[in-house]
């Protein structure tokens, strides 16, 4: 961890919730993709619990359809630090007839996560998810409280949300009930980058220009991986020079042309970037309500 004393309001605001978490609920577990921001949360537990070990395992609801650079720093991370780490597989769920793989141009397995998210919650009795969310990244994001229940059905209401003033949380549910925790809700995607970069973090190279085989759909540029992304015939692959600002599944998240091959480059080009980076995720394109709807039955 970078030791070094900055006066970061954000960093403070995340810690406390991290220590609110722990003082608050019985078995939290911190939601961990491999990616930028669920990064982020583990060094900010880190800084949270030091000296002793962050008390929290982590949870990866896996689709099977990963970026493999994630999949290796994920696993590199929790060798690294010593962590617990429970893996659900959206496979399993697809064997057993829970839900149907998506099929056609625009097939994802990104909504069929919710199942095994809630499954998992079940199994080993979670009361607290801490996730990587932040309000600018979707307007039902912006939606959400810090703190937000969720039903025994893991469904969020919109319109029945705890008020949160002078930073009051209130963690206490019912039976069935857990709740959805955000720690760096407030931060932007350029405090993010920011944060990484002052803290000199590892992160997975994906998020770097480098080469790759892609080819162009909507106006958006698809990573070419014939096993999971369906590509017509008449979309053609070609190589270009990309990065990816945010990762999800290969098949919804669409990779931007840059020439940012290290953390200050990327760091210029989204303080210059007008565009957010949920505009690079292929399945929000799918209805204006799409984050929405998907929260509203479990979601993240």
């Amino acid at each position: 961890m970078n030791d070094k004393v900055v006066n970061n309001p954000l960093e403070d605001e995340a810690i406390y919730i991290f220590r609110e978490v722990a003082g608050q609920f019985e078995k939290p577990v911190i939601l961990f993709s491999g990616g930028k921001d669920s990064i982020t949360l583990v060094r900010l537990a880190q800084k949270a619990f030091y000296p002793a070990k962050i008390p929290f395992p982590l949870l990866h609801i896996d689709t099977g359809h990963n970026f493999p650079e994630t999949i290796e720093f994920r696993d590199q991370l929790v060798e690294e630090l010593g962590l617990e780490l429970h893996v659900h597989y959206v496979q399993d769920n697809i064997d057993a007839g829970n839900v149907q793989e998506e099929s056609g141009k625009y097939a994802s397995r990104n909504g069929l996560q919710t199942d095994s998210l809630l499954q998992a919650i079940e199994k080993h009795g979670f009361d607290a998810c801490i996730g990587g969310a932040r309000r600018d990244e979707e307007k039902a994001r912006a939606k959400e409280r810090v703190f937000s229940v969720r039903d025994d059905f893991g469904q969020w209401d919109e319109k029945n949300q705890r008020p949160e003033v002078f930073d009051m949380l209130n963690g206490r549910i019912d039976f069935g009930q857990n709740v959805r925790v955000f720690p760096i809700s407030n931060w932007t995607e350029l405090d993010v980058w920011s944060y990484i970069q002052q803290e000199k973090m590892e992160i997975p190279s994906i998020y770097f220009a480098h080469k790759r085989k892609v080819f162009e759909r909507d106006g958006m540029i698809w990573s070419a991986h014939d096993e999971y992304v369906f590509r017509e015939d008449n979309e053609l692959v070609m190589e270009k020079i990309v990065r990816f600002r945010t990762v999800g599944d290969m098949s919804c998240t669409a990779a931007v042309e840059s020439l940012a091959f290290d953390i200050d480059k990327v760091v210029e080009e989204i303080a210059a970037s007008t565009i957010s980076e949920r505009g690079a995720r292929i399945d929000d394109k799918r209805s204006e309500a799409a984050m929405e709807k998907r929260k509203q039955q479990g979601y993240f």
